[in-house]
């Protein structure tokens, strides 16, 4: 990036950015964390999850997809988007099978530990309980689409790192569905270390024998709230 560097405040906060940053990037740099589900650095910003919607300059905005600007006024810790965001991880929750008890990901997932940052304790919407099946088709790889939040991180991932554009999306509405190309995973061109595997913020996409490695208690957000990376810089920064 190149040319003047900006300031914009967060929560009152001065935050510094780059020509070419968005809210969310220019964030991450200051050490101030935005809940986000379906952004991650390596991959292009769709706005699809909505949970980083901040209020920018008086209106709800995507901070993942909105470009930072000299002077812009952003709110993104209070009261109001915080309930607002625990009822779209709620919703998430309600409208596929998730049994955190029994995942794999349970400590490394990042629907869960959103629920956690955001208090969530018990369900606020009647549970949809779909009807999904789990590919296990594939020799090293399985997926679990009882999991799935389509967040779009394993379509971008398979098309932008991996250059094989193995998943894309199939219906509308509440029937929309991550489909595989060639329709199951034994016919699809992915691989165990593909970007588009690791990429995936739940239990749904899953690398075969790998499981319980680390043992619950020990996970990523077993040790430290979601975002504790990000907010270190801040805090290391102090000192």
């Amino acid at each position: 990036m190149s040319g003047e560097r900006f300031t914009f405040t967060v929560d009152g906060v001065r935050v510094e950015a780059e020509p070419g940053q968005t809210v969310i990037e220019a964030c991450d740099a200051a050490g101030i964390y935005i809940p986000r589900l379906c952004h991650h650095p390596e991959l292009p910003p769709v706005g699809h999850c909505r949970v980083c919607t901040c209020i920018i300059d008086g209106r709800p905005t995507s901070a993942c997809v909105m470009p930072a600007a000299k002077g812009m006024v952003v709110e993104n810790d209070t009261p109001a988007l915080t309930a607002e965001r625990r009822t779209l991880i709620e919703m998430l929750f309600a409208e596929g099978n998730h049994f955190c008890q029994f995942c794999e990901a349970s400590g490394d997932c990042e629907l869960q530990a959103l629920g956690y940052l955001f208090g969530m304790v018990a369900p606020a919407f009647p549970h949809l309980w779909p009807k999904r099946p789990v590919d296990a088709s594939h020799p090293d790889i399985y997926i679990d689409h009882n999991r799935c939040i389509l967040c779009s991180r394993c379509v971008r991932a398979s098309r932008t790192l991996d250059g094989k554009a193995v998943f894309g999306f199939e219906g509308r509405g509440i029937d929309m569905h991550l489909a595989v190309a060639g329709g199951h995973l034994d016919e699809s061109a992915i691989a165990a270390a593909d970007k588009a595997v690791e990429m995936c913020p739940v239990g749904c996409i899953v690398v075969k024998r790998t499981g319980y490695r680390t043992p619950y208690g020990r996970r990523r957000y077993d040790a430290a709230p979601i975002g504790s990376d990000i907010t270190a810089k801040r805090l290391g920064a102090k000192d």
